[in-house]
Parts: C-alpha cells; sequence; structure tokens
C-alpha cells in the first residue's frame, strides 16, 4: 500500500489497512517489565489477547520482539540497581529469561496459541547461510501458526549487551533486522509513551502527540527526539526513530505506541489515531539483498572517495572504480562489507569491497589499465560492484558502530 493509502486507512476508525499479513511487534524493556515489581504479566496478557484475536479473525500473523530479560533476572536475583558489568548482565538475563517465556507461554497458551523462542545475535545476521536459516525458521513456525518470540542472547553476546546497558536500543535495531528478515508488512514499537511527542512528555506539560510522520527525514521531526530513558528501559525514542529510517528505505511503516494499554495494536491494525504513524518514503525501496549489505552486515573500514566518484555513485546504477578513491581506514579483505564516504570521512553508502584495503591503498586513483600492471591481471575493475553496493539514506549517512548500521 502506498504512504497516502496508509495515511487515508488511518483517517477512517474502524478500517483495517489492507495488505497487512504479517506484523514485528516490538515491547520495551519498560513496557514489559515494572521497576518495582518485575515482570507486567497484564501487559503480556494484553498483548496475547490482541495477536491472538487478530491471527484468527484476520488472519495477520506475528513476531514478537521483546526486551525484559535483564529486567526480569534482577529481580530475581535480588539485585537493587540495573547491573553494571557484562558479567552480571548476562547472568540476570539467563535467569530472567525463562521467566519471561514462561509468562508469554503462559498468556498465549490461554488463547489457543503455541509461541516458540529464538535468541539472536548479530552474527545470525551478519553470516548469510546463518540469516537464511533463522528466516527460514520463522516462517516455518508462522505457518503453522505458532507465535515466534525473539530476544537478543544476552547470554553470550557482549557488544549488543553493552549498548543495551548504556542505552542503545539494541532490540529496536533487532526488531528492524526481524522485520526485512521475514519482509513483514508492519513493525509496531510498544513503549511506555503514548507515541512520539513535539517535547518529551516526562518532562514537559505541553507536549504534543505527533499522530502522523510523513517525511521521517524532516529536521523538525528528528529535533523532537529527546535522550528520555525509561527507568527500566533503555533505547529511548531516538532507537526508535532510527529503526523507522531504516524500514523507510524498505517501503515498511512503523507505528509507536503504549504498551501499557490493551487495545495499542488492534488500534494501529484498524487504521485508528494511536501512538505515531510513521510512513515509509513515497519513492524508492531497496531490496532485501540491498538491505542486507546496508544494515545487517558488520562495516569492517572505510574506503574514501572524492567528489567526482561521489556524485557518480549517488546518481545511482554505477560501480566504485579505483580512479575516485582516495584512500582506507581499517583493515578489510575481498569480501567484506565497508562504508563508502567522502572526503571528510561522511558516510553515504555500503557496499561489498571487491578489494582489500591494502589493494585499495595501493590502487588508489589509478586507471584500469595502471591497475592491471600494478596489482595483477587477475585484479577485479571495481572496488565495489554496482550489484553489491547499497546507497544509504540521507537520515542514514552516518558512521555507526560495528555491525548496526543506524540503529
Amino acid at each position: 500500500m502506498s504512504p497516502e493509502g496508509i495515511a487515508a486507512k488511518r483517517g477512517k476508525a474502524g478500517s483495517r489497512f489492507s495488505g497487512i499479513r504479517r506484523v514485528v511487534v516490538k515491547l520495551g524493556s519498560g513496557t514489559v517489565t515494572d521497576p518495582e515489581k518485575g515482570l507486567r504479566e497484564p501487559t503480556i496478557r494484553a498483548l496475547a489477547e490482541q495477536l491472538s484475536s487478530a491471527w484468527t479473525e484476520s488472519g495477520v500473523s506475528f513476531v514478537v520482539v521483546t526486551s525484559g530479560a535483564i529486567a526480569a533476572g534482577r529481580k530475581k536475583l535480588g539485585m537493587a540497581e540495573r547491573p553494571r558489568t557484562v558479567a552480571l548482565k548476562q547472568a540476570a538475563a539467563a535467569v530472567g529469561q525463562t521467566s519471561l517465556m514462561r509468562a508469554y507461554e503462559r498468556a498465549f497458551e490461554k488463547r489457543g496459541r503455541h509461541v516458540a523462542q529464538l535468541l539472536l545475535t548479530h552474527e545470525d545476521f551478519e553470516v548469510r547461510e546463518r540469516y537464511v536459516n533463522a528466516r527460514n525458521t520463522l516462517l516455518t513456525l508462522l505457518s503453522r501458526g505458532i507465535v515466534p518470540i525473539v530476544n537478543e542472547n544476552d547470554t553470550v553476546a557482549t557488544e549488543e549487551i553493552r549498548l543495551e546497558g548504556g542505552g542503545g536500543g539494541a532490540n529496536d535495531h533487532l526488531a528492524t533486522l526481524v522485520t526485512q528478515m521475514i519482509g513483514a508488512d508492519l513493525l509496531i514499537l510498544l513503549t511506555d509513551s503514548d507515541g512520539l511527542f513535539t517535547k518529551d512528555p516526562h518532562r514537559h506539560r505541553d507536549a504534543r502527540r505527533i499522530p502522523i510522520v510523513r517525511n521521517i527525514d524532516d529536521e523538525a521531526i528528528l529535533a523532537t527526539v529527546g535522550r528520555h530513558i525509561s527507568a527500566e528501559g533503555t533505547g529511548g525514542m531516538a532507537s526508535k526513530i532510527r529503526a523507522a529510517q531504516v524500514l523507510s528505505a524498505s517501503g515498511v511503516p512503523v507505528v509507536i505506541a503504549s504498551g501499557l494499554t490493551r487495545r495499542s495494536v488492534l488500534d494501529a491494525l484498524e487504521g485508528k489515531d494511536a501512538g505515531t504513524l510513521i510512513l515509509p518514503r513515497a519513492t524508492g525501496k531497496l531490496s532485501s539483498r540491498k538491505m542486507w549489505i546496508a544494515y545487517a552486515r558488520h562495516s569492517h573500514g572505510t574506503v574514501l572517495v572524492d567528489e567526482g566518484a561521489r556524485k557518480v555513485l549517488l546518481e545511482g546504477g554505477k560501480s566504485l572504480l579505483p580512479a575516485g578513491v582516495v584512500g582506507a581506514q581499517g583493515r578489510f579483505l575481498p569480501g567484506d562489507v565497508v562504508s563508502i564516504a567522502d572526503r571528510r570521512g561522511r558516510v553515504f553508502a555500503r557496499g561489498i569491497a571487491r578489494w582489500g584495503s591494502e589493494q585499495v591503498d595501493k590502487g588508489k586513483g589509478k586507471r584500469s589499465v595502471e591497475v592491471r600492471t600494478l596489482l595483477g591481471p587477475e585484479t577485479p575493475a571495481e572496488v565495489v560492484h554496482r550489484d553489491d553496493l547499497t546507497i544509504l539514506p540521507p537520515s542514514g549517512a552516518t558512521e555507526s558502530r560495528k555491525g548496526a548500521g543506524p540503529r
């Protein structure tokens, strides 16, 4: 459905989005857990009721991406405060994961649905074979009417868990990757806020909710994003906006809504004015492989290019040739994903390198004939072939942590 069609649907209360058949719902720690009481089981039961109802009545299938394992484990371990070290976070996650899954299992089985647990790390998206295996598992579960419950594998992941403990919103990015992986039609981010506001509603009484965002790259919209972090959550609104920016490039709308109500998912599916609907870009849509290159794989280094090469690449359909390359940062090998940046280091693309960093250092600025003489006749003509190159949207053209892409 076009962005205009989605917006029109929202304007008609009670009418469902047409074409929505597969949805990812992500719950943050501030939604799933309470600082004093631990797991919010009534919230999980309300979610199970909504998802089971929509699945049965409309045939919409769901994948749930959930936070909360560390917060749930903290209560069981008797920790008064959020654990600070990676080891304590992993221990809390190991203890809390059982309680979290037991709560989801009880809630869904009371409504006639079975659940399955998938613990993923970034390597499951980085390595193509593991990516395909995880995708096939998710699609098989959905085809059998089972609700996959996905979480970051915090008991073994270290990079992700550090960021979760420090405000990185790891599971917002995980939800983005899962949405792309299964080809979902919609991502619903449930949080402890009623949506995106003009100001931080936790600090400003005059903050107003923004019902629809038509251009996620609008500076006025980006300026509204604060760094508010709830008592148990860590991602904040900024990581949710980054998720919407990524999915906007693949034509997927995003809804940010309160996870503490009993109707948020159903209201979103019915097009009601609840939360904030972020529309995808009206033009251009990246393929699944292009999205995988841009956002699911680690960047092992950066290739710097001159203004002429940058212009040619942004126009689309061109490969990166050595004549336009001015240097390389980091060490990478052929087959690694690299970021592509201008002379000032501003990243605007990603791609799979056909040259290693040493070849780039030797062959930068050279013509094809010179390259073959200098590096050998077997050297590929392109540093990055056009089929392996993805131009990032303007808002995503910044370097981020290793392996995450815009989050």
